[in-house]
């Protein structure tokens, strides 16, 4: 979700040399954020993720289910250009994420995990195998399979540490990889700050010296052809 240009955050860098987004990026982001998260096993799941309204347990099911949804996207032999493919979303209480996809209860948090790293693998793999000429609908522009890997990457990170907040685990991911989806889904975004702070700034999660915290933010998913 890119910068919102009309907040006043548009002074973007002059054009840099990108290093792309890989399915290796989704798989690393995902084994990082598994490895954290299952430092809390034994916390409390029901426990509210950081600053969002939903519980950590709802948040990692709406993680996995991003990644699904992402790689189902790709899926088709002819992806849709004008919708999402029409599974049926649905939330379980008012307020909670839509999902198509929820974790058994009964499996607790290591099932839910293990869902997670599921949804994680379809990506890695429809990334992995994706023509390079595909491209899929998405609501912040039509994209690639990079682009739907970088996607998958920023929802890994950031919800990661919404839930590292509720579950009071530590969660720093590497710069180099924070570095890679900011070049590619926030054109807008500085480069000469610490490229995690800029994320969370980037998606209204933070603040940056001399940059006010954002309150409404989207990523730019379109392809740059």
């Amino acid at each position: 979700m890119a910068v919102d240009h009309a907040s006043g955050v548009s002074d973007a860098s002059e054009e840099r040399t990108r290093t792309p987004v890989t399915a290796d990026d989704v798989q690393h982001a995902v084994r990082l954020a598994l490895t954290t998260l299952r430092a809390g096993l034994g916390a409390d799941w029901d426990a509210r993720a950081g600053a969002l309204e939903w519980t950590c347990w709802e948040t990692v099911e709406h993680l996995a289910d991003d990644l699904f949804a992402y790689a189902a996207q790709l899926g088709p032999e002819s992806p849709p250009l004008d919708n999402d493919v029409p599974f049926d979303w649905i939330t379980r209480r008012d307020g909670g994420p839509a999902n198509v996809t929820f974790a058994d209860r009964a499996a607790g948090p290591r099932g839910l995990l293990q869902m997670l790293d599921a949804c994680g693998g379809m990506l890695t793999a429809m990334v992995r195998t994706a023509p390079a000429d595909a491209r899929a609908y998405h609501t912040f522009g039509t994209s690639d399979g990079e682009g739907f890997a970088a996607m998958g990457v920023v929802e890994t990170l950031v919800h990661t540490h919404d839930v590292a907040q509720g579950l009071g685990l530590t969660w720093s991911p590497p710069a180099g990889l924070c570095d890679r989806v900011l070049a590619r889904l926030f054109p807008g975004a500085p480069v000469d700050t610490d490229r995690w702070e800029t994320l969370l700034w980037a998606t209204g999660r933070g603040e940056l010296p001399g940059r006010r915290r954002l309150e409404s933010w989207r990523w730019h998913g379109a392809t740059r052809d």
